[in-house]
């Protein structure tokens, strides 16, 4: 009896152990908020002139990256590899890519149209006035700033990180870029894809 005992503790605990480890958090490089982070309504335009609202976040997973059409290197190669990411991934969950411009003065919708169809027509590629995008970026834990917009050509400093927003509108991570010396910080494509699946899996909504 004694031995049937210990056999019968031994298997309660290795099935706790299981439990626990498969439902422990994810372990990743991203920044992953263990309560997810609601965003406030707001109102933007897409590349077709549509009306953008909090609404069109729900029902799926969102990936949302900062720039602008006239940048010469991290938007371009970034909206490449979140084609790549979204291409690994679409079959297996609801997924939505975002560009947001954050140089309305430049970006027209129809500019922001022929940008973002380069990569992927089915990309979302929206925009806004300042005072409607800043308060969005900041809630996504993103940030930009514009030097000069009165001077004819500008730059403008923007986050290089992605925003990964849940199916309730809420911001659940955030996939930093990486940094190596003598090129520009860039999301590494088979690490989000990776890393997202974990979160994904974790976090079902």
């Amino acid at each position: 009896m004694k031995q049937l005992w210990i056999s019968l503790i031994v298997v309660f605990t290795l099935l706790i152990s299981a439990c626990s480890e498969q439902n422990s958090a994810p372990d990743v490089d991203a920044l992953v908020y263990e309560q997810a982070k609601p965003l406030s309504d707001f109102k933007l335009n897409d590349q077709n002139g549509e009306l953008v609202t909090k609404q069109q976040f729900m029902g799926q997973w969102n990936l949302v990256f900062l720039g602008y059409t006239s940048c010469p290197d991290i938007c371009p190669l970034t909206l490449a590899k979140l084609n790549s990411v979204y291409k690994k991934l679409q079959n297996e969950y609801p997924l939505q890519i975002w560009f947001m411009s954050v140089d309305p003065k430049r970006d027209t919708a129809q500019k922001r149209k022929a940008y973002i169809d380069y990569f992927n027509p089915d990309f979302l590629a929206v925009s806004g006035p300042h005072k409607d995008l800043f308060p969005l970026v900041r809630e996504l834990g993103l940030i930009y700033a514009i030097s000069d917009s009165s001077e004819a050509e500008y730059a403008v400093d923007h986050s290089a990180s992605v925003a990964l927003v849940d199916s309730t509108g809420s911001v659940r991570a955030v996939f930093k870029p990486e940094f190596k010396q003598g090129n520009v910080p860039l999301i590494n494509a088979t690490t989000l894809a990776d890393e997202f699946k974990q979160i994904a899996d974790y976090y079902k909504n």
